[in-house]
């Protein structure tokens, strides 16, 4: 017969294994929600300084809720210091575009963007007014072509939902050769990211480029994230994306890769601004899924 000293030891065991399972659990939820907004570590020269630059990584929260507002200027900060006696070269995957006049930019209104992709036709509203510097920026690097055939690179399917595009090297670690200031934070509202919103990838704060997430399921992040837009159209074509899964980047991430089904944006057009969006033509039948294999260059290694 077992006796209540026995069972008092194995009923501590027994708490003590649930309390590491819950802990286990934890820790892996975390690092989903770490890694979800974060790609391959690039090394950035910033005026004359190296720092480690990690598209979308997570700094959790700290410092957010200062940039909630748009600045009163736009400044796009180069990747390089152009005035550097010995200017370093570009790292790899960052594209020499130049950066937006601040006379092209618009603060009030709003633009509809149209994202034509191999999986249909996505239209987005964009805050122009709420989020002018990075509107103004998209409308820059979409008139010269910048987004056309780069693929969507990273899909998450767990913790936090959203697919991640707008780096032409597709690796997670390309943009243009300046960045943007944050603004637009969704600050106190619950939840932080909703189902159809379109924010800003960043290496931490004011360090926006041209990657971009789309939000596909409500997903509690820190408000770290400029929110610049909104899908009108073409959401479910992200949903039936995200329902073929992904190619894990990391075996100990499987919901965290690329898109098993491929998403390439075939264009981005941007209209120019307006106080209201004009109807919006009906919504066209989805294409038949396409799931090209992925190469493991194509993706991005999460950071730890």
């Amino acid at each position: 017969m077992t006796s209540y000293r026995d069972r008092r030891r194995a009923a501590a065991r027994a708490r003590l294994e649930r309390d590491m399972a819950v802990r286990a659990e934890s820790a892996r939820r975390r690092k989903r929600i770490k890694t979800i907004i974060s790609g391959s570590a690039a090394l950035v020269v910033v005026v004359g300084a190296v720092v480690v630059v990690t598209m979308l990584a997570m700094d959790d929260g700290d410092g957010a809720a200062s940039a909630a507002a748009s600045p009163e200027s736009c400044v796009y900060q180069p990747v390089a210091d152009p005035s550097a006696a010995s200017p370093e070269p570009l790292p790899d995957g960052i594209q020499q575009v130049g950066a937006p006049d601040e006379s092209s930019v618009v603060r009030s209104g709003v633009q509809l963007m149209t994202l034509n992709t191999s999986q249909g036709t996505l239209r987005i509203q964009v805050e122009t007014g709420k989020a002018p510097c990075t509107a103004a920026s998209f409308t820059h690097l979409a008139g010269q072509q910048f987004f056309d055939e780069t693929i969507c690179h990273r899909l998450t399917t767990e913790g936090i939902y959203v697919i991640q595009c707008g780096d032409p090297s597709g690796s997670g670690m390309g943009g243009p050769d300046y960045r943007i200031r944050d603004e637009n934070l969704p600050v106190d509202k619950v939840p932080t990211y909703p189902e159809g919103t379109v924010a800003m990838a960043n290496a931490g704060a004011n360090t926006n480029g041209s990657q971009f997430f789309i939000v596909y399921q409500d997903s509690e992040l820190p408000a770290s994230y400029t929110v610049f837009g909104h899908v009108l159209q073409g959401l479910d074509i992200i949903k039936r994306v995200a329902s073929t899964g992904v190619e894990p980047t990391d075996p100990s991430n499987p919901g965290d890769g690329a898109p098993k089904a491929e998403v390439k944006i075939a264009s981005m057009i941007i209209d120019p601004a307006a106080p209201s969006l004009p109807d919006l033509p009906p919504a066209s039948p989805l294409p038949a899924m396409s799931t090209p294999s992925v190469a493991p260059s194509e993706t991005a290694s999460p950071a730890s």
